[in-house]
């Protein structure tokens, strides 16, 4: 059985710097990329955290520069965050109160399914699911804390 680390409260968790390693498969095409990069949760105006992402990712041999930002606002409660793109757009609701969490988010005719880990301190991970009519992936990404 596994064994989770319950999060009291998620935003001051994941505020820092981490270590980023993520597989992506495509099920369909057997096709597989890598990411590698950092992470850093740093305060947001108006409360909550800027997620801003940046590294490396390779597919199918070729390496490319890839970044990401979303923006984690405070949820209803302490242990909960409001996840949403760097637009504003609503992505997943967060609750890390029990160490783990499965988040869905709707994409047109894609259904994204992520779940949420977190193993201790300095180490927690996702799992996203994408099925639709064109995609079929795995994601698989592992944070680590840097610092």
């Amino acid at each position: 059985m596994e064994e989770f680390w319950p999060v009291p409260g998620v935003l001051a968790y994941l505020a820092g710097r981490w270590r980023v390693e993520r597989d992506v498969r495509d099920l369909a095409s057997g096709a597989a990329g890598h990411f590698g990069g950092v992470t850093v949760f740093g305060p947001l105006d108006g409360g909550g955290l800027l997620h801003e992402e940046s590294g490396t990712f390779t597919w199918q041999g070729v390496a490319r520069p890839a970044t990401r930002t979303l923006r984690f606002l405070p949820g209803s409660a302490p242990g909960r965050a409001d996840v949403r793109f760097a637009d504003g757009r609503p992505f997943h609701d967060l609750d890390l109160t029990t160490g783990r969490y499965v988040a869905h988010h709707p994409c047109a005719a894609d259904r994204y399914r992520g779940e949420f880990t977190v193993r201790d301190a300095d180490r927690w991970g996702t799992v996203w699911r994408v099925g639709g009519p064109a995609k079929d992936l795995v994601l698989t990404t592992v944070y680590v804390r840097e610092g």
